[in-house]
């Protein structure tokens, strides 16, 4: 017999107390608990999982996630549902949104060289690339997200005077220098291909689908070819009748060239006399599988601007729009973007983020949002840089977050598209001033190349 007051156990009392029934929300198959759940928000989902590990297990899914991560900023979604991050766990990728919307990171120099230049980079998995003089170096990023080796693993060279400006597009590495050349690199290999290009420096390159196209201060656009036996063929020039800061291929060209090289059919022209697709097999696949969400409303109100094309940025020193996009296969105009720019307001920075949409900034300290399903005359949205800098940069997640480099003390700024003001702002350079010349970003750090210096922000560090 037990003492006096203590407590008396189940088998004391002859088994009378019976074991506890299973909840009855086990009994429901997962598919049904997955579709109760899903229309949780993410504190609901995380004060769930605190119950048992059972429901720890399952409110950590991507799939419930995933409709939570499509609102986030830099979540590695996109507009149209693409993960571009698919190796990390949606929760952790929830988690570290809200440090970069609350600018919640931890700031490091990583580089540092002794002469001013002019940087460009390029972030490709587990290497950051970044122009330095006339070389272009590889940079391995450390596991732990610490940084990264401060000695280069490979260097490109082949320039006589500085990069300006270059591209990392399926394993190869195309830039354009002050000499006036392009270079062609493949990563891994020995491969490398030099051809003039200009007259004067060329400011901007882009590469996608064996084409490159380049712009220049000699005041042309040209596009190249890279097919066999017509390597650094000039198919084309533009002349645009002003300085080319800023060029980029429609990413159209890259996705219809990289389908149907893969069937073994035509890749290009794709666009017949009336508008529609079509290739000389005549079973192509076509755009409005590949992009089914923009493809009826682009065809019936832009359809000559899905013909592969190309966009530059001029220095808008003339009487034209410093913004036109030219189509790929004849070089011909297409159209002009906006009507309202002022003398001097050139464009140095573009940035497509669908066939459609596309980004652009520059000397006006705008950050301007162009649909051309909707209208090629006015943007649908615009920013302006609060302390009235130029803007020498930009990218985005593709989604709601975009992220812009100003030309006064190395200022980066986060922006958020469903708002008309900054979101976070980070000083980089003060006290001295320098240009944020590039930036790149992953979904849990951001480096940005100023004059002297390579920084990183890392936002999984709260």
């Amino acid at each position: 017999m037990g003492r006096k007051g203590s407590p008396r156990s189940p088998q004391a009392e002859g088994g009378s107390r019976a074991a506890s029934p299973p909840s009855p929300l086990w009994a429901l198959p997962e598919e049904l608990l997955l579709l109760i759940c899903s229309y949780l928000d993410a504190q609901a989902l995380g004060r769930l999982a605190q119950v048992c590990r059972r429901l720890r297990f399952l409110s950590g899914r991507d799939l419930l996630w995933r409709r939570i991560a499509r609102g986030c900023l830099n979540s590695g979604f996109t507009q149209l549902g693409t993960d571009l991050a698919a190796g990390i766990p949606v929760k952790e990728r929830v988690k570290v949104s809200q440090n970069w919307r609350h600018g919640r990171c931890r700031r490091e120099t990583v580089l540092k060289w002794k002469c001013n230049l002019m940087p460009w980079m390029e972030l490709d998995g587990e290497y950051l690339y970044l122009s330095q003089a006339e070389n272009i170096q590889a940079y391995h990023l450390c596991a732990e997200g610490t940084g990264l080796q401060h000695h280069p693993q490979a260097i490109f060279s082949g320039h006589q005077e500085d990069v300006c400006r270059f591209v990392l597009v399926n394993s190869h590495i195309v830039s354009g220098g002050g000499d006036g050349s392009i270079v062609l690199h493949k990563i891994h290999g020995s491969y490398s291909v030099k051809f003039s290009a200009h007259e004067q420096e060329v400011n901007c390159v882009d590469f996608q689908g064996g084409l490159i196209v380049s712009g220049s201060r000699d005041r042309t656009a040209k596009v190249w070819s890279l097919s066999v036996g017509r390597v650094g063929q000039c198919l084309h020039t533009v002349q645009t009748e002003d300085r080319v800061w800023s060029i980029a291929i429609s990413p159209l060209l890259s996705i219809c060239r990289y389908h149907w090289r893969q069937n073994g059919e035509l890749d290009g022209p794709w666009l017949d006399k009336c508008g529609h697709f079509s290739s000389s097999s005549g079973h192509g696949a076509s755009p409005a599988h590949i992009y089914p969400s923009i493809w009826c409303s682009a065809v019936v109100s832009s359809k000559c601007l899905w013909r592969s094309s190309f966009v530059t940025g001029t220095a808008c020193c003339g009487h034209t729009s410093p913004l036109r996009i030219w189509d790929l296969e004849s070089g011909q105009l297409l159209t002009c973007l906006g009507t309202d720019f002022h003398h001097g307001a050139g464009v140095l920075d573009v940035f497509y983020e669908t066939p459609s949409l596309l980004l652009s900034c520059g000397y006006d300290t705008y950050i301007r949002y162009w649909d051309i399903r909707t209208s090629t005359r006015k943007c649908v949205q615009e920013w302006e840089e609060p302390h009235d800098s130029a803007l020498y940069c930009i990218r985005s997640d593709k989604n709601h977050m975009i992220a812009s480099g100003s030309s006064y003390y190395g200022v980066v700024r986060l922006w958020d598209k469903r708002q008309t003001r900054c979101l976070q702002s980070f000083h980089l350079s003060s006290p001295t001033s320098s240009p944020v010349y590039c930036l790149r970003f992953s979904t849990t750090h951001l480096y940005a190349a100023l004059a002297s210096a390579l920084h990183v922000l890392d936002f999984t560090a709260s």
